[in-house]
């Protein structure tokens, strides 16, 4: 259902109000179908300015992890940006399903109502897990600006949080480079003496040196240094590791 893009523009309809739903395929059950919708996703997030890149062509594959993870994200916006207002979901989607449904087994009016029913039903509160207060706006300016204050400062936190994980994983991708390069130096024979071994003991006075080290060498008044100056290696280009 994810994979259609039009769960996406509902999510983000009821943040703004304002994604033409009316041309959203809420039925959709072809690939160029989701196409269409996702187009219609991404020209709202350009008129709101979001600038989260998204790929169409690996979401409408209708792979779970793909989905899911921009799902994730999607969530953290709504939680940053949601009015907190009653949504319709249905009256803003004129009464269509919210997905593909069986055409030989169509939905009653009875069951319409019940499953409009449930979706503008507010969410129950968790036992042990508060909800967030939501911020209603107030008559005035003042109540105005502060809604703008508090919206701003939620966009800011959920930025603070995607910037966190890209450095969490930028930082695990290095570490397991390096720890590449340690394992193979120790597991490397060189012969004894050999300008190979010399540069194998510079790349593990990199790895292992701190600052720390460095700091307390310099505060005695010595330099650090490494085995051998790098411009006076030299490496036979046709050898190898």
């Amino acid at each position: 259902q994810l994979g259609t893009g039009a769960a996406y523009c509902q999510i983000i309809d009821s943040v703004y109000g304002d994604v033409r739903l009316e041309r959203v395929k809420f039925n959709a059950n072809q690939e160029y179908e989701y196409v269409e919708n996702f187009k219609i996703l991404q020209n709202a997030m350009t008129k709101h300015k979001m600038d989260k890149p998204i790929d169409p062509p690996r979401l409408v594959k209708c792979r779970f992890q793909d989905n899911f993870e921009f799902l994730q994200w999607m969530k953290r916006f709504w939680d940053a940006y949601a009015p907190g207002t009653d949504y319709d979901a249905v009256g803003r989607r004129n009464g269509k399903p919210g997905g593909p449904v069986d055409s030989t087994r169509p939905m009653s009016s009875a069951s319409s109502s019940s499953a409009g029913a449930y979706r503008t039903r507010p969410a129950p509160r968790v036992a042990g897990r508060p909800m967030a207060a939501r911020v209603a706006p107030r008559p005035g300016s003042q109540a105005g600006a502060n809604v703008q204050q508090i919206q701003e400062l939620n966009r800011q936190i959920a930025d603070a949080r995607v910037m966190v994980e890209t450095a969490e994983k930028e930082r695990d991708f290095y570490f397991n480079k390096l720890r590449e390069i340690e394992v193979f130096i120790q597991q490397a024979e060189f012969e004894q003496g050999s300008e190979l071994e010399t540069l194998a003991k510079h790349v593990q006075n990199i790895l292992y040196s701190t600052d720390e080290a460095v700091d307390e060498l310099a505060a005695q008044g010595e330099e650090y240094e490494v085995a051998e100056p790098m411009d006076k290696l030299h490496v036979d280009e046709e050898e190898t590791f």
